[in-house]
């Protein structure tokens, strides 16, 4: 297991745990590679529940008990403490940004992204959907899939957004950006479009949210903490890597009419330099 992926994949499954077994998920994220140390009593101390409850908190991370996760725990490089971090903003953003870049290994299922850069490739029209701080993504991914020639449409508001989801032609797809992935006005685009007979690619930083549950593929990624009720750069920065490697897909499997419309975004670039 790659480093940072243990906590990647535990942040990404945290919001769909009980009340115990969230606790139990903090303690893992608190303790870091010192979870080797730990027994599953120590654990459930911690967590202030009953071994029990550690080992079902386990599995629902994804691991068959305590002890695979232990295992996973020990590959974590042991990092030295930074407490420097907390007090140098430039270092605790690039070090948040670092470790949601470096988890994405663990988050992201590679059938999935192709799966979703086939559907992409695929659509008669790509709905994409935001609002708020993941506005900037979905800029970014209108502009880079309309580059590689696909029909895109990125409405400037929910009300547009959930007209242009119920007329959707067959096959398109919505590609659905959201960092909690529980913003209404995101989630019932995705609903509006899944409806007209689209498919959902959600981009966000939860494995388990209402926008997941109307997704056909969710594309998980990010840090999960917030700077002033806001999420971080971190996130944001993950969901951009996510977008440039649908994109890098879908290249490859448009072949020439992708190289066309990569050179005629080009020509359209140069036509706006000095």
């Amino acid at each position: 297991m790659e480093r940072n992926s243990l906590t990647a994949t535990v942040r990404a499954r945290l919001s769909g745990l009980h009340d115990a077994e969230a606790r139990v998920a903090q303690v893992v994220l608190d303790q870091g590679a010192r979870l080797v140390h730990l027994s599953v009593s120590d654990v459930a101390r911690l967590a202030g529940t009953s071994a029990s409850t550690v080992v079902r908190a386990c599995r629902r991370l994804g691991f068959d008990g305590y002890q695979e996760l232990k295992i996973a725990s020990a590959r974590e490089a042991p990092r030295a403490p930074e407490p420097e971090d907390d007090r140098d903003p430039l270092a605790a953003t690039v070090r948040a940004a670092r470790e949601a870049l470096g988890g994405l290994g663990a988050t992201l299922s590679r059938d999935d992204l192709s799966a979703a850069a086939e559907a992409l490739n695929g659509a008669a029209r790509v709905l994409v959907a935001a609002t708020g701080l993941s506005g900037a993504v979905a800029v970014d991914a209108a502009y880079r899939l309309r580059a590689l020639g696909l029909p895109v449409d990125l409405p400037p508001d929910p009300l547009t957004a959930h007209l242009a989801a119920e007329l959707l032609p067959e096959p398109s797809v919505c590609l659905a950006i959201s960092h909690s992935g529980a913003t209404r006005s995101t989630v019932d685009t995705a609903r509006r479009a899944r409806a007209a007979g689209a498919r959902v690619v959600a981009i966000t930083s939860y494995a388990s949210s209402p926008l997941a549950e109307e997704s056909t593929w969710v594309l998980v990624g990010g840090g999960q903490d917030l700077v002033f009720g806001m999420e971080a750069v971190a996130s944001r920065l993950a969901h951009l890597t996510i977008v440039d490697t649908l994109s890098m897909i879908v290249l490859a499997l448009r072949g020439g009419a992708a190289e066309r419309a990569v050179s005629a975004s080009a020509d359209v670039t140069a036509s706006h330099s000095y």
